[in-house]
């Protein structure tokens, strides 16, 4: 689906990479015919920096100085064209606009666009948000959201992105998704619109399995439009956050219906997930001969070596506090990082083994950190950091972390997980109420998970409602017989000040030390 734009004596190639002045091409470079494509694409429509430099630089940290530089190279080749140089204008820290000669396109029709192959991994398509405002100078915000989106999704190494510039020839035209998922090759697309009314901002969003026509996941938000491009940030990255866990899930359905025999490494990562993220010592044993089998397949596969970490974490804290368990949980995690540099899930869960397994915060953040660098919308790594936070006496930032990964991920399968940071959080500040009602949330979410038990008995406990206290420490013994609650303290390297509370009020909840 090649397009050419025309606009003055100008023909541009974007694909090819090309800006020709009548029949002969111009010296303009590959990264500055990028960047004059995404401006006359937008014609009179505002394009900010950090797009224009996601179009010329995707996924690379440079200077503006280097925005400047191709920017005058771009008007420049205009200059010596037509001696217009002044068709694209700067907008003080905002960023370009084309405001040149009218641009057509001679696109090809994409309606006889040939089928194509699914690639392995999950694949998507953004297609150009619809403004429902009736303001045509809106567009560009709406172009805009669209483009924080692809970036976003763009950082996560399991999903194969559609570029922006394939999808947008869907621009203003009515379109069937299965369409447009055989034309450009993708499972899944998402679509969505925006209205602004005043000084609010509506946007919605929908992801569909292309291949059926089935929705996956739809959301609403509602925004105060102060700052345009803040507002833009905000959004995208609470969709691709809720995107990231609702495509797994999507997958890990589709996984499911295939015969078993017929899965490959990454199919038998996907099928294990379910019984990783439980959290339950019966379940992740039959996880661990899935992700056994993958890695046999792929020694080097980050995200296998990454959830057996999880796996054996679970089986140290909850089956006997083997060091055998600890160990490969360790050792797994070790592998994960070393593999997974470009990994942001692999990176979370094999900080989080080496966090709590092998009380390396340190090291445990700075793989986290790393997550975050690669994909800053993993909700994970801000819930499993909560959790690691909240063991550590940080229960200010526990609590924060834990709310910002379920903005992410409302209903993300790890939820009892950030309850349970949140519970922890706000009974170290002494506020038992909140504690409470974090750890009813933690119960709720995952009614197996004895940990969400024990900080329900502790905070109940504090709050002198001992009857329910002790109903609650029961069902901890009833999911784990052998809980000691001086034993886990130590398996989790809890903060002496936190340990020494929540065990004074364990032991009046009837739990053994």
């Amino acid at each position: 689906m090649a397009a050419i734009l025309e606009f003055g004596p100008f023909r541009l190639d974007a694909e090819a990479g090309i800006l020709f002045r009548g029949a002969e091409p111009t010296p303009l470079g590959q990264r500055a015919v990028q960047l004059l494509a995404l401006l006359v694409q937008r014609a009179g429509m505002p394009v900010s920096k950090d797009a224009l430099i996601e179009a010329a630089w995707p996924d690379q940290a440079i200077e503006d100085s280097n925005l400047t530089v191709q920017m005058a190279a771009v008007r420049r080749a205009l200059a010596d064209g037509c001696g217009e140089a002044q068709w694209i204008e700067t907008l003080p820290r905002r960023g370009y606009r084309y405001v040149g000669p009218a641009v057509t396109s001679s696109a090809s029709d994409p309606t006889t666009a040939p089928s194509l192959t699914l690639p392995e991994r999950p694949s998507i398509a953004v297609l150009p948000f619809a403004d429902l405002s009736g303001d045509t100078e809106q567009d560009y915000f709406a172009d805009g959201m669209v483009d924080d989106i692809v970036t976003g999704l763009s950082r996560i190494n399991w999903l194969f992105v559609i570029a922006r510039n394939s999808t947008f020839t869907y621009k203003g035209r009515a379109v069937d998704v299965k369409q447009v998922g055989r034309e450009l090759g993708v499972r899944y697309v998402l679509e969505g619109s925006i209205r602004k009314t005043g000084g609010n901002v509506r946007i919605t969003g929908q992801l569909i399995d292309a291949s059926t026509g089935m929705h996956v996941w739809a959301e609403r938000y509602d925004r105060h439009s102060d700052d345009i491009f803040a507002l833009q940030d905000d959004v995208a990255m609470s969709v691709v956050g809720a995107i990231a866990p609702s495509l797994r899930r999507a997958e890990i359905n589709r996984v499911k219906r295939k015969r078993p025999d017929s899965l490959d490494a990454y199919d038998l990562v996907l099928r294990a997930q379910p019984d990783v993220d439980s959290g339950m010592p019966e379940q992740v044993t039959q996880a661990l001969v899935l992700l056994e089998r993958a890695i046999t397949l792929e020694p080097s596969y980050a995200l296998a070596h990454g959830n057996a970490a999880m796996c054996h974490h679970c089986l140290f804290l909850r089956a006997g506090l083997q060091e055998g368990s600890r160990a490969a949980s360790i050792k797994h995690a070790r592998s994960a990082i070393a593999h997974g540099q470009d990994d942001a899930l692999a990176l979370t869960l094999a900080g989080f083994s080496i966090g709590m397994d092998g009380h390396d915060r340190a090291a445990a953040f700075t793989a986290l950190d790393a997550a975050l660098a690669i994909s800053p919308s993993s909700a994970l790594t801000y819930i499993l950091g909560s959790v690691m936070l909240g063991w550590g006496g940080d229960a200010d930032r526990a609590i924060e972390w834990s709310e910002r990964g379920m903005r992410l991920s409302p209903f993300d399968s790890w939820a009892f997980a950030a309850f349970d940071a949140q519970a922890m959080g706000h009974f170290h500040r002494g506020r038992y109420e909140e504690a409470c009602r974090a750890a009813y949330r933690s119960v709720q979410a995952n009614p197996r998970h004895s940990i969400t038990h024990v900080q329900l008995a502790a905070a109940l406990a504090k709050l002198g409602r001992l009857q329910e206290a002790r109903a609650a420490a029961a069902r901890v013994l009833e999911l784990h017989p052998t809980f000691r609650y001086g034993r886990q303290f130590q398996g989790v390297n809890c903060a002496p000040a936190l340990a020494a509370s929540l065990g004074e009020a364990l032991r009046a909840a009837g739990l053994p030390e």
